[in-house]
């Protein structure tokens, strides 16, 4: 499992800060940034890491808590570690978004909500499908 977990944050660390990286060049490719900027950079990366890569693999794959639990858990580290990486990219568009926090709080809990229960109903009728075929053998 920690194996597993380490291998799902370098995934989402990499291909976080390429994404980053490249976006960066695309609208930002006249500027210049200092180096202290590139830590800001590793910080976007490594919350994004821990989040997609550690929490939610760990969260919906390894915990057996009950479901409003995970939805809520997984809503408000979401939003956190969210509000930190736009925190670590510009602390104008922070103060800018930070307002709508009430908002973006209650829509990743009614989105995570969502994708939990049609996530659950797919993942259930796959498993039946592979039982049915088991028995049918």
């Amino acid at each position: 499992m920690i194996k597993q977990l380490r291998h799902s944050f370098f995934q989402v660390f990499t291909v976080t800060f390429v994404w980053v990286t490249l976006l960066l060049t695309i609208f930002f490719g006249k500027q210049t940034i200092t180096i202290y900027y590139l830590w800001n950079l590793i910080g976007i990366s490594a919350s994004c890491g821990v989040m997609f890569g550690v929490v939610y693999s760990g969260l919906w794959n390894y915990l057996t808590l009950k479901p409003i639990w995970n939805v809520l858990i997984s809503s408000v580290l979401n939003i956190s570690f969210g509000l930190i990486s736009v925190y670590l990219f510009s602390i104008d568009m922070f103060t800018f978004i930070l307002p709508w926090l009430p908002g973006m709080l209650l829509l990743s809990v009614l989105l995570h909500s969502l994708v939990f229960y049609v996530y659950g109903k797919i993942d259930a009728k796959k498993q039946s499908r592979e039982l049915n075929e088991l028995i049918n053998k």
